[in-house]
């Protein structure tokens, strides 16, 4: 990690020598590989902050990393109970939800910045701008929302870890931000924000790519590429345990 920084602090501490605060980021692994005993991982995410001539001002800067899965469009149903029976009663669908969030700070995020801040940088798992297609009444929306953060959270989909992110000598920063086994794959952003004062002055992103590997990348490629052909796989696997399964039932009752 610190082999890295040392190569291009040198560089940018010349482009920096006026103006704006920049930020220098990087994460441990650039690509998740995951398999079927993949059972999550620890992302760190670290860098370094500089000044502009060297100099470090008198109040310390405050640094959130942001990590975020590719949206999803999510249909959020709510169950009522009907004559003894659940069923589904009221829904609302979610055209741009993250698939993964996670937030790691140096302090509080309301100690960093304010509402409008956090809502404007989604700093936050309740200023995700989740865009609900439906025309439902504010109170609803809040309530299924609610919801969603709720099951995201418990499932370890969305997690906020505040105070967590270490600042050493005001310039170096490092976070660990969890991934649990149920992310899925895709493109993921992993971005750093430098606040002073509570203003975004300065802001870094680095991409991450989470992909299959081994047999199940495998089938993940054919079931895109040939599609036709591992439908009939499929269908003609299943038949055949299925008559594997009848075989023996019939012999052990035999």
């Amino acid at each position: 990690m610190r082999a890295r920084l040392a190569l291009l602090l040198p560089a940018l501490l010349l482009t920096s020598a006026a103006g704006e605060p920049m930020l220098v980021p990087d994460v441990s692994q650039r690509e998740v590989e995951i398999q079927y005993s993949f059972t999550g991982a620890d992302l760190l995410l670290f860098g370094a902050i500089v000044y502009p001539n060297g100099r470090q001002p008198k109040k310390p800067a405050d640094i959130l990393v942001v990590l975020k899965g590719p949206d999803q469009s999510i249909m959020m149903r709510e169950k009522q109970k009907v004559a003894g029976i659940w069923v589904n009663a009221d829904s609302v669908r979610f055209r741009s939800a993250p698939s993964f969030y996670a937030v790691a700070s140096s302090r509080p995020i309301t100690d960093v910045v304010d509402d409008r801040t956090a809502a404007i940088y989604e700093l936050g798992v309740n200023k995700l701008q989740l865009s609900p297609s439906s025309l439902n009444e504010s109170a609803e929306l809040d309530r299924f929302q609610a919801g969603l953060i709720d099951l995201r959270e418990r499932t370890g989909l969305f997690a906020e870890r505040q105070g967590s992110v270490e600042i050493t000598q005001g310039v170096l920063y490092r976070a660990r931000l969890p991934l649990p086994a149920r992310v899925i794959v895709g493109d993921y952003t992993a971005e750093t924000f430098l606040v002073q004062d509570g203003r975004v002055v300065a802001a870094a992103v680095r991409d991450i790519t989470i992909r299959k590997s081994g047999f199940e990348r495998f089938m993940a490629v054919a079931a895109e590429q040939w599609p036709f052909f591992y439908g009939l796989t499929a269908i003609l696997l299943a038949v055949g345990m299925g008559w594997a399964a009848g075989a023996v039932a019939r012999r052990f009752r035999a």
